[in-house]
């Protein structure tokens, strides 16, 4: 017979003393379990002690957490938080430099516990730590371990950003130059800062005030790509906190610093992989530079304003080259409207008396003017030729260049997500953005030109217009998916997708999913859908098996935790537990602490129902990460809570959960798999009826024999 559910069987330490085995009745109060315990070792004032975890976390077992206890844990007994916390505030005190050394390594292991936190806090030990940072007498190690200790205490978010002084941000930003070459102490002063910028606007003020982007340019030109991170992750905290009228002021100077150049050359192109958070900040700053662009892609053209139209006038100019203008006579007035109207229509305006009203639409507002401006300016000969190309064709022919400029720009400021936040788990850069300081610009101009050719494949006419911007956005999308690590890279990419060969892959596609509507098709697909079903779900239970490693997400990113999941063989227990870093490969059971019968999962939850998204916070708030949370609730309260990597890995993992529940798999990526697999196993099925007509009801029944003779009795 199970023990009963409230009851966990587990072993308790104390040093000197050989481990005592016990039960634990979850239904009892804590203080009357560690009085049990005390009692059995003899140890008088129980309530100045506590039970920890055994393993390397150390964390202490309070009432809150008491349920993450599982059957076979190791549990330590100890001095109380509030104990431990009041010896460590004495201890790095000492006067002895070897006791306060300890004592501060101590310090920076414990804080990581937030029981032990809030009575080191409570203490007033924030104020000690930054003040010992202050007073600048500690180095090395010891300056380490202190840091160390003041970003985990602070990471549990129990202390305000907003108390700290301006000497204090003086100090560590004067770190920030003053050891470079102590990676330790300049990761964490790095970490500091960036904490500092994201969660107070005023010391956002101090810290932009204290550290310039010419300080932080060398660290970048190193070979630590941890160093080069937490660099940018800096400068991408000073970019997103920046007030608007500034954003533009501190992209100017990161251009004369030549900041995209340095992470070029010392980042993207250096010898070595790019690790996931890298990736995630080089994204990051890659969505707040094309963000600038959002105030011009939101304004719309005044019709009024002469200089705005000046520009229109210098694109006419540029195209047809006007060497002599009529004179300003009553009669050459309406002599040179005429012109200017014909002229506009030959550049595929659509207002063609006033174009200025073209671009009173948001988005893309005057954005896809300055666009058309650099284009012409720039790739002045293939502008005229594009231009002189068209108006050269009969009308319903003619690419308008206009027209077409104000979609194209619309659409790319849709792929890029221009005026969009950055995502809290997204690590989709692009190295070709990297490469040309007006990328954006030139990534138009490529993209011009494709849309251009493709008109002349596609044969289109006035009508087609939309048709020719969705497969202009097709070609696009694939050749950035192959992520090329140059513009002209993507430039060859795009000469290999013409329209023939999208018409090639859309057939291929089609082919592959092919809907096959006759009847006898689709009582063939009932009939084998089931089995397709089956080995869906073991795929997803092997992937189970083989576990994923998920991130702690925090306010500060790059100091997330690993924890690493994966489903037992025989199906019936959940392993997992924290890791130090990333692992590669799987991560073997017996490594992975805690763990928690499938029998006992209640329900899986996803999105805005999960309680880890419940809680407030502009974390919280992101879409992205709303996308690929789930959790699992298991006996009265308990939960375990997941970020997936991705898409793919939140599909597999939900489908797995509800799979071991005896529930329905309802991703899209089932449903995908599922379409995919039939489409496969039913042409398998037909070959040897290939060009055959499968006619849509059955043949008849044939009249019953008129007798049964000829039927052979076995018996």
């Amino acid at each position: 017979m199970p023990p009963p559910a409230d009851i966990v069987k587990v072993a308790i330490e104390w040093p000197g003393a050989f481990p005592k085995l016990m039960e634990i009745d979850q239904k009892k109060p804590l203080s009357s379990i560690i009085k049990e315990v005390c009692d059995g070792w003899s140890l008088a004032n129980h309530d100045q002690y506590a039970l920890q975890h055994a393993d390397s976390s150390n964390f202490y077992i309070t009432e809150k957490n008491r349920n993450e206890i599982k059957n076979g844990a190791i549990l330590r007994l100890t001095t109380s938080p509030a104990q431990n916390a009041q010896q460590l505030h004495e201890r790095i005190q000492s006067s002895s430099m070897d006791a306060k050394l300890e004592a501060l390594k101590d310090l920076a292991n414990y804080s990581r516990d937030v029981t032990f936190a809030q009575e080191f806090i409570n203490l007033d030990g924030i104020s000690l730590l930054t003040q010992m940072v202050e007073s600048g007498t500690d180095f090395g190690d010891m300056l380490s371990f202190t840091l160390t200790a003041f970003v985990e205490l602070m990471d549990h978010g129990i202390v305000s950003w907003d108390t700290f002084s301006v000497a204090f941000i003086k100090k560590i930003a004067s770190y920030v130059n003053k050891f470079a070459s102590d990676i330790s102490i300049l990761q964490r002063s790095l970490a500091i800062l960036e904490s500092m910028v994201l969660n107070s606007h005023d010391l956002y003020q101090k810290v932009a005030q204290e550290i310039t982007i010419g300080q932080l340019i060398p660290h970048l030109q190193g070979t630590d790509q941890e160093i080069q991170t937490y660099t940018i992750a800096v400068i991408n905290a000073l970019f997103l906190k920046a007030p608007d009228d500034k954003r533009q002021e501190m992209a100017n100077i990161l251009a004369q610093k030549q900041l995209r150049l340095i992470i070029l050359t010392h980042v993207i192109r250096a010898q070595r992989d790019i690790n996931n958070e890298m990736a995630h900040q080089l994204y990051v700053l890659q969505v707040l530079t094309f963000n600038l662009l959002e105030d011009r892609m939101m304004t719309k053209m005044d019709p009024q304003d002469q200089a705005q139209r000046d520009i229109i006038f210098e694109l006419r100019r540029i195209a047809f080259d006007a060497e002599s203008e009529p004179n300003n006579s009553s009669g050459n007035i309406e002599k040179r409207k005429s012109m200017y109207t014909r002229d506009y229509k030959k550049l595929g305006f659509i207002n063609h008396v006033n174009p200025a009203m073209d671009f009173t639409q948001t988005p893309p507002g005057m954005l896809a003017l300055d666009n058309m401006l650099y284009f012409a300016k720039h790739h002045q000969d293939a502008y005229i030729r594009i231009v002189l190309e068209n108006s050269s064709r009969e009308d319903k022919h003619e690419c308008p260049f206009g027209r077409s400029s104000i979609e194209l720009t619309k659409m790319l400021c849709e792929i890029l997500k221009v005026g969009e936040l950055p995502s809290e788990t997204c690590n989709d850069f692009h190295p070709m953005f990297f490469t040309h300081d007006r990328s954006f610009e030139e990534f138009f101009c490529i993209c011009i030109q494709l849309l251009n050719k493709t008109w002349k494949e596609m044969r289109a006419t006035s009508e087609d217009f939309n048709k020719v911007m969705q497969v202009v956005k097709e070609q696009i999308m694939r050749a950035l998916t192959t992520k090329p690590s140059s513009l002209d890279q993507f430039k060859s990419k795009l000469q290999n997708l013409s329209y023939t060969e999208i018409l090639k892959i859309r057939q291929s596609e089609r082919m592959n999913q092919e809907d096959f509507q006759s009847r006898p098709i689709l009582e063939l697909k009932e009939k084998i859908q089931p089995e397709i079903l089956e080995l869906i779900k073991q795929q997803r239970l092997n992937r189970l098996v083989e576990g994923t490693c998920f991130r702690k997400l925090n306010s500060r990113r790059r100091q997330d935790k690993f924890w690493y999941c994966r489903l037992s063989p025989n199906h019936k227990v959940l392993h997992y537990g924290d890791l130090e870093e990333s692992p590669q490969g799987e991560v073997p059971h017996d490594s992975l602490q805690d763990k928690l019968p499938v029998a006992d999962i209640k329900a899986v939850v996803t999105g805005k129902d999960c309680p880890h998204m419940k809680e407030k916070g502009a974390l919280k708030q992101n879409k992205e990460v709303l996308e690929l949370a789930f959790s699992i609730l298991y006996d009265s309260s308990g939960q375990l809570n997941f970020i997936a990597p991705d898409k793919h890995e939140y599909c597999v993992w939900t489908d797995g959960l509800n799979a071991l529940l005896g529930k329905d798999m309802l991703s899209d990526l089932t449903r995908n798999d599922l379409d995919t697999l039939l489409s496969m196993e039913i042409k398998l099925r037909l070959l040897d009826l290939e060009n055959i007509q499968i006619p849509d009801a059955p043949p008849p029944i044939p009249k019953e024999p008129s007798n049964y003779d000829f039927v052979y009795d076995c018996n």
